[in-house]
């Protein structure tokens, strides 16, 4: 089986970081937050395996754009990527009750 890069953003990463400090700082629950960790890292172990594999995104501008989505197993957040080669660039990290393809839209078109 051939893997793929995984690649995570400073942006992507910085996204993760604000959603876990929020769960750690602001709900005051270690646990939850570091659970969280945890399927980030493991989604990101998935990604290695199935990056090829998974379906676009269906806003058809990020769809042009060769974006895919992999959801974490356990929370409700969604790794936003897209494929070069052989290496899948994690460009976002968003919670799944926002509107992640609008907002990420939003970001690209920002800079």
């Amino acid at each position: 089986m051939d893997l793929y890069e995984v690649i995570i953003s400073p942006k992507a990463l910085s996204l993760l970081d604000g959603y876990i400090d929020y769960i750690q700082y602001k709900l005051k629950n270690e646990q939850a937050a570091e659970a969280v960790w945890q399927d980030a890292v493991e989604t990101e172990a998935e990604l290695e395996k199935a990056a090829g594999s998974l379906n676009y995104c269906t806003k058809p501008i990020l769809r042009e754009l060769g974006y895919r989505s992999i959801l974490f197993r356990r929370h409700r957040y969604v790794m936003l990527y897209r494929i070069e080669g052989r290496k899948a660039y994690v460009d976002g990290v968003y919670h799944l009750l926002q509107d992640y393809e609008k907002l990420f839209i939003q970001d690209l078109i920002s800079g």
